[in-house]
């Protein structure tokens, strides 16, 4: 059964009335647009009051002018002056009891008048399936909720009011939600916002940008865009599916309830009395109310500096005397440094860094602990970096086992090329541990690579140089001998994950804890 509510009359010939499909306009959106005293609020008014009794509706009012159809049609009204959590659940209880609202914003700012719609408009959106009812959700001064740019309120207001516009136009209406929004200009309302209309209802505008977007959204020529500023008050010109199939040209009817603001009216000013005017308005009458104001005292102004008086100062200018802090002892300096490397081979985004880039970090963090990183060529810190990646010092290998052998290790170390003595350390500290051979990659970790076959292929260049042996057992693990050592590592799967024992510096304690020289000892 089709719904119709009459709006006016066609100013076309005959003077036919102007109906609203209201179970179309359900199915879609209505926008109406016209400059300020065109007859917006009139028009909402008009079709508020003719579908009142056939459906649910929900004002948001910023104004406070619908607050008088709660006398007329039994409107709850609702202050928007409740927090957003509040509002929340109101919206939620609407839909669910199918009660008609007006959320009246008059006693708010513009910032909190959006954060308030948002919340109320998300809670009717949020509201569960079973209370998906029909319902005419109605939005003036619509520029306000949605506005095409960024304003004086804050972005997080601005994109949660967005927001609940948004999805009220573009998802409504599976949840019964039908958005009925009302601007003064096209321009300031966004886009997406007022695309998703599929009823116009277009009144009086005179800016060409305004005209030409209403003549655009009506499918009208440029001479069509023109009679936009021929309308009088309360006259629109209509179009859509609810509406008509082709611009149609009306007149808004009349409506029961009033707002409670109106247009101004010209008032005959009061005849001047005999009594002297300006005593009567600079003379406190006995019956006014005294003022708790006070001017605030006056500063004087500052001085302007000339340009004299800046050298005088500037030459005069003595800075204090800073006490030079006491120069640090050789052990203190090599616990820094060895603190500093030890820091950055823990540092897992260090490992897949080429060592330039990890020497220029290794400068900059010396340099905030007051240290010479610079005493350090680029070749020995590659080699101490490789020490560090390897396990450090030996202070995880058994002291009857360290004594003597991991120096030995190290001397070993020493001939091979920088970029595989960590390699060799890490395999001599398994071996020296009695622990399995360490996987590929852990080995890669040594070298500050991501790459196991890096490892592999760097494993194979070692051992052509006779400094180890590797050899598989039956089940695949990797064992690896070291000749000059006299030992070798437990069988270890090569493909075994990295424990977090391996790894780095935060594993292993300060070589002053250990016993054991550490990265920086003299050599």
């Amino acid at each position: 059964m089709t719904v119709g509510i009459e709006m006016g009359l066609s100013m076309g010939p005959g003077a036919e009335p102007a109906r609203l499909d209201l179970e179309e306009l359900l199915a879609t959106r209505l926008l109406v647009q016209g400059n300020s005293g065109s007859g917006k609020s009139h028009l909402l008014r008009r079709l508020l009051e003719q579908s009142a009794g056939a459906v649910q509706q929900v004002v948001i009012d910023p104004e406070g002018d619908f607050v008088t159809l709660a006398e007329a049609y039994g409107h709850v009204v609702v202050d928007g002056a409740h927090g957003e959590a509040d509002l929340q659940a109101i919206a939620a209880r609407v839909r669910a009891h199918r009660v008609s609202v007006v959320l009246t914003l008059e006693s708010l700012d513009m910032e909190a008048q959006m954060r308030a719609a948002a919340a109320f408009l998300g809670g009717l959106f949020e509201a569960e399936r079973t209370h998906w009812h029909p319902a005419l959700i109605v939005v003036d001064e619509a520029q306000i909720f949605a506005p095409a740019a960024a304003g004086d309120v804050s972005d997080e207001a601005r994109k949660a009011s967005l927001g609940a516009m948004t999805n009220l136009m573009c998802r409504g209406r599976k949840r019964g939600l039908a958005g009925i929004i009302a601007t003064q200009r096209l321009a300031k309302l966004a886009k997406n916002v007022a695309a998703e209309a599929t009823n116009f209802l277009m009144g009086r505008t005179f800016l060409d940008i305004d005209m030409a977007r209403a003549a655009d959204l009506l499918g009208l020529d440029r001479r069509g865009a023109e009679r936009f500023r021929d309308l009088s008050r309360g006259e629109f010109v209509a179009l859509g599916p609810a509406l008509s199939r082709r611009p149609l040209a009306l007149r808004i009817g009349p409506v029961t309830t009033s707002a409670r603001s109106g247009s101004p009216k010209l008032v005959p000013l009061p005849a001047p009395a005999d009594a002297d005017l300006r005593a009567l308005i600079l003379t406190r009458s006995p019956d006014e109310p005294t003022l708790a104001w006070a001017p605030a005292p006056r500063t004087p102004p500052t001085p302007r500096a000339t340009p004299a008086d800046l050298m005088r100062e500037l030459s005069a200018y003595r800075p204090e005397p800073v006490e030079a802090p006491e120069p640090m002892s050789e052990d203190e300096i090599r616990a820094g440094l060895d603190a500093v490397l030890r820091g950055i081979a823990a540092d897992p985004d260090a490992g897949g860094q080429p060592v330039a880039v990890v020497y220029q970090d290794f400068l900059v963090r010396c340099r905030m602990r007051g240290l010479d990183g610079e005493a350090i060529s680029l070749a020995a810190f590659r080699r101490r970096l490789g020490v560090a990646r390897a396990g450090f010092d030996g202070a995880d290998v058994a002291p009857d086992e360290a004594d003597g052998r991991w120096e030995e290790a190290q001397g070993v170390a020493a001939t091979l090329p920088d970029e595989v003595q960590g390699l060799f350390l890490l395999l001599a500290r398994a071996a020296l541990a009695g622990e399995p051979c360490p996987g590929d990659e852990a080995l890669a970790r040594a070298i500050g690579s991501r790459s196991p076959g890096r490892a592999r292929r760097l494993l194979a260049y070692v051992e052509t140089r006779g400094t180890i042996v590797c050899r598989m057992d039956y089940r695949g693990n990797r064992i690896v001998a070291l000749p000059a050592l006299a030992c070798e590592t437990g069988p270890g799967d090569p493909k075994a994950p990295v424990e977090a024992k391996s790894g780095a510096a935060a594993a292993a304690p300060p070589a002053a804890e250990s016993g054991l020289p550490g990265l920086f000892a003299a050599e």
